[in-house]
């Protein structure tokens, strides 16, 4: 029988270092990080939802873990997780597999631009966009967002200049961005669509972070937006953050062109990435068919936590918090320490126990903050935020 939302074990303390969690690994949080907060690798502390953790099971019992074709019902369980939740109705031969989505994004890369040719970024942005694009010798082409009354928004006018240059082939867009929080609207998205389809920029669409928006803000799919949106997009989907099964899930892409849908097919062909695993089918189709009351219960909790940051934080003087319209990151706002970027990190680490992500690593427009996740019990958060008072009364 599914748990109720309320009995959904999302206080639960659960060890992370039983198993060789990244977020608290020595390789993340340093040789002498054992007692640091682990705020900065995007995954949740919470245990995946029971009904993906009952299918493992189940398969886990059969016992025989040969090769093994896609679930008959892992496509649907997709297709109508999407029309559901998000209005997008999804022709099923238009659907991709792919190991994970930086993969899809690096596979774009280099399907359709040359080596020098040029890939827009919008930073401060998610680091691993900048190192694809030097591991594939792509030139980075910067569109910085703007900060604007403590909201981000697009530059619009500097991407109509730099989408008319020549290099520029296409554009990683971070939606839901990681790690402003920033959820596009529809218009947003429908601007950037359109400058984009002008000078024939290809728009590479990074929705991981889809399903994961607060109250009053609804994710919109890039290539939800119309025929000739979708005609110019690949848009790499996975339930990794969603259901926090990161370890054991793979990725999609949706490609209605068929030109670039093609292409993308015989490059996974040809590198072989086109293989099976049992348990990320299984975790799959059960968390797009079964669980979304596991995640709404999460975004609540979720939400409940953002609450506390923005409460705590207005005791401590120096540091503002960036609304967070989705994705369990909150991007603070430490300018008011006056500390340079090194200093900051020092503070945090040193003074207020926080391992985080620091905020240069995003771009230089990220000097000056930090990333912080709050996918975690509320105890261990409030632990964390009295950690840096304390740092930030004792100066």
């Amino acid at each position: 029988m599914t748990p109720s939302k309320s009995e959904f074990s999302l206080d639960e303390d659960i060890d992370r270092s039983s198993v060789p969690a990244l977020k608290v690994h020595p390789s993340v949080l340093g040789q002498y990080g054992e007692g640091l907060f682990a705020g900065g690798v995007a995954d949740m502390d919470f245990k995946a939802p029971p009904v993906v953790l009952d299918a493992l099971q189940k398969r886990l019992d059969h016992g025989v873990f040969g090769y093994e074709t896609v679930p008959d019902g892992l496509l649907p369980a997709l297709i109508n997780w999407l029309s559901v939740r998000h209005s997008w109705r999804v022709d099923p031969t238009h659907i991709l597999r792919a190991p994970n989505v930086l993969n899809a994004l690096a596979i774009a890369a280099s399907l359709f631009s040359e080596e020098g040719d040029g890939i827009i970024v919008q930073p401060p942005v998610f680091f691993d966009f900048f190192d694809i694009l030097k591991e594939n010798r792509r030139s980075l082409i910067s569109n910085p967002l703007m900060l604007e009354n403590g909201r981000y928004c697009m530059d619009f006018e500097d991407l109509e200049q730099k989408a008319s240059d020549p290099r520029a082939k296409m554009i990683y867009l971070c939606n839901p961005h990681n790690p402003v929080g920033r959820v596009w609207t529809r218009d947003e998205l429908r601007k950037l669509g359109d400058i984009c389809a002008r000078y024939d920029v290809l728009v590479v669409s990074d929705e991981i972070h889809g399903d994961i928006t607060f109250s009053n803000h609804a994710f919109t799919p890039f290539s939800s937006l119309g025929l000739e949106y979708a005609a110019n997009c690949i848009s790499c989907l996975s339930p990794a953050k969603s259901f926090n099964i990161a370890s054991c899930c793979s990725a999609f892409t949706v490609i209605s062109n068929e030109g670039l849908r093609q292409a993308f097919q015989v490059e996974n062909s040809r590198l072989t990435v086109n293989k099976n695993n049992a348990f990320a089918s299984v975790a799959m189709e059960a968390a797009y068919r079964d669980g979304g009351e596991w995640l709404e219960a999460t975004l609540n909790y979720l939400e409940r936590n953002v609450e506390l940051v923005r409460a705590r934080l207005k005791d401590i003087p120096g540091v503002n918090l960036i609304e967070p319209e989705g994705t369990f990151l909150l991007w603070l706002d430490f300018r008011g320490l006056a500390l340079q970027p090194d200093n900051l990190t020092a503070f945090l680490r040193e003074k207020a126990n926080w391992a985080v992500t620091r905020g240069q690593t995003f771009g230089p427009e990220g000097n000056g903050f930090a990333r912080l996740n709050i996918a975690c019990t509320r105890a261990k958060l409030d632990a964390a935020l009295n950690n840096l008072a304390n740092a930030s009364a004792a100066g």
